[in-house]
C-alpha cells in the first residue's frame, strides 16, 4: 500500500523557502534578513523561525529606516524583535544625512526613499555580510521579475541583469569573492494574493496599518498619501478623512494607500483576489518616476 504526499500549493511555496533560508544558512558567512515591518518581511521571518526550529533564527535582522516611517510600523517592529528574540540592526538614513554621505531632497514631493541605498549599501559593508535575504517578489514588478533567487551584487553593491547566474533544478550559486554579496529572495515565487492566504491561514500578526483605518490622507496624482508630519501638502492640496488601508509600507512620503473597509486577512483576500493592479503600481509613488525607474534604482544597489 503507497502513501501519496501531497503538498498544497502554500505549503509548497513555504517548503521553498524554507530550503532557500537553509541553503544560505549552511554557505554563507554573515547573513542577514531584512526586516522593515512590512508584510512581506514579516512572512520571510515567519517562515525562517519554522525553517530553524527549535533553534533560535541564526543571523540577525536589519531595517533601513528612512526616518520617515509610519509610527505603527516602527512599533510593531520593535515588538516583534523583543518578543521573538532576535537581534535588530537599525541602519539609519539620517546618520547618512548628517555625516554628508547622501543630500537629502527638498520641496513638497522630496521623498528619502532612494536614499536608503547608501545607507544599505555602508551597512552591508560595514558589517561584511554576504547574504542578504529581502522580501522582493516577482509579481510586484518587472525589474523585480528579472531577479533570480540568488541575485548576485559586485563589491560595489551593484547589480547587472546579464550576469545572473542559471537556477536549475533550485541548485543555487552562492560563491562570491571578498567585498561581493547576495541578495536573496525566498518570497520570489509568492504572489500578493499568496502572501495574504498564508497570513491568513497561519494568523500572522501584522502592522495595524494594513487593515481598514479612518485616517486624514490627501489625494495626489491619482493617489492617497497618509497626512503625516513628513507630508507637506502642496497648493490647492486639502486633507480630508478616508476609510483606508495600505498594501504596502514604506517612506510615508511615497507610500500611498487604498479606500477599502477590509479589516482582517480573510477580507483582504477576497479584495485582493479580484483587484487588477500590483501593490507597487498601485500605491508607490516612486515607482512612477519612469519606466525604468526600479531597474535603474536596483542597478546602483537598491533592494
Amino acid at each position: 500500500m503507497s502513501t501519496m504526499y501531497q503538498l498544497t500549493h502554500l505549503g509548497a511555496l513555504e517548503a521553498e523557502a524554507v530550503h532557500i533560508f537553509r541553503e544560505v544558512a549552511a554557505t554563507a558567512e554573515r547573513p542577514v534578513l531584512l526586516f522593515s515591518g512590512g508584510k512581506d518581511s514579516v512572512v520571510m521571518l515567519h517562515v525562517a523561525a519554522k525553517a530553524f526550529w527549535p533553534a533560535r533564527i541564526p543571523f540577525s535582522v536589519m531595517h533601513i529606516d528612512t526616518g520617515h516611517n509610519f509610527d505603527e510600523v516602527l512599533a510593531f517592529r520593535d515588538a516583534t524583535a523583543q518578543a521573538s528574540g532576535i537581534d535588530l540592526i537599525v541602519a539609519s538614513v539620517q546618520d547618512d544625512i548628517d555625516a554628508g554621505r547622501t543630500v537629502e531632497e527638498t520641496g513638497p514631493r522630496a521623498t528619502r526613499n532612494r536614499l536608503q541605498t547608501a545607507t544599505l549599501l555602508r551597512a552591508i559593508a560595514d558589517r561584511r555580510f554576504d547574504a542578504v535575504f529581502g522580501g522582493a517578489r516577482r509579481d510586484e514588478e518587472k525589474a523585480r521579475a528579472k531577479e533570480r533567487i540568488f541575485s548576485f551584487r559586485d563589491e560595489h553593491g551593484q547589480w547587472d541583469p546579464r550576469k545572473q547566474r542559471p537556477e536549475l533544478w533550485q541548485l543555487y550559486n552562492g560563491r562570491h569573492r571578498q567585498g561581493e554579496h547576495f541578495r536573496v529572495f525566498p518570497l520570489s515565487n509568492w504572489t500578493e494574493l499568496d502572501i495574504w492566504q498564508y497570513i491568513a491561514a497561519e494568523d500572522i500578526a501584522l502592522p495595524s496599518i494594513y487593515y481598514a483605518h479612518r485616517r486624514q490622507v490627501i489625494s495626489r496624482d491619482g493617489m492617497l498619501l497618509a497626512a503625516t508630519r513628513f507630508v507637506t501638502p502642496a497648493d490647492g492640496e486639502e486633507p480630508f478623512e478616508s476609510l483606508v488601508r495600505f498594501r504596502t509600507v514604506g517612506d510615508a512620503t511615497c507610500t500611498g494607500c487604498v479606500e477599502s473597509s477590509a479589516a482582517d486577512a480573510d477580507a483582504v483576500v477576497t479584495e485582493i483576489a479580484t483587484t487588477r493592479t500590483t501593490e507597487r503600481g498601485a500605491t508607490r509613488a516612486d515607482d512612477r518616476i519612469s519606466e525604468t525607474g526600479m531597474e535603474d534604482r536596483k542597478k546602483e544597489g537598491y533592494f
